[in-house]
């Protein structure tokens, strides 16, 4: 396992629509894997490929809800490979999201309160199941990078601009 450099915005590759896994191997193993750690050492719940530069419909996510005795989050990373919302619900919930790509800064981005995905596992084995809560939100997430989507075109013109404005000043200042 390896942890990956995380790539960053302005960064042209968040815009790229990552390509199918037309194969569930070794190598997607090992990229899960690796995106598992890198994960973990940012500190975040998720990671789409396209944030470590590898344009695949692979995602890892971790909610890390639930503790041990002794306080600590207990590990649970799931991996999902050619993901796909089949439907969302009508009713919105939002959540102040953050994004690894964008560190440091979150906005409330509305998104639909559940959604119904498939998606193959580590083994190349479907999966369709209906999420709700910040897994949902977090599955929303991560779908969008794999579509060259980020969670500030989820906001307006003007608070995009302003975090984007924050960033930079952070950035120098660092």
């Amino acid at each position: 396992m390896a942890v990956l450099p995380i790539v960053e915005v302005p960064d042209a590759r968040l815009r790229a629509v990552s390509q199918p896994v037309p194969v569930v191997d070794d190598s997607v193993r090992q990229l899960v894997s690796d995106m598992i750690e890198t994960m973990y050492a940012a500190h975040g719940i998720g990671l789409a490929a396209i944030q470590v530069g590898v344009e695949s419909r692979v995602l890892v996510i971790d909610l890390q809800e639930q503790e041990d005795e002794e306080g600590k989050p207990i590990r649970d990373p799931r991996a999902y490979i050619n993901p796909e919302v089949l439907e969302v619900s009508e009713e919105l919930s939002v959540y102040n999201e953050g994004c690894l790509s964008i560190p440091d800064q979150y906005a409330e981005v509305a998104r639909p309160a559940r959604c119904r995905v498939r998606w193959l596992d580590e083994t190349g084995e479907s999966h369709e199941k209906e999420l709700e809560g910040l897994l949902a939100t977090c599955m929303q997430h991560e779908i969008d990078h794999l579509n060259g989507v980020l969670f500030i075109d989820h906001i307006s013109r003007l608070k995009r601009s302003m975090l984007l404005k924050k960033l930079d000043k952070q950035r120098k200042a660092a």
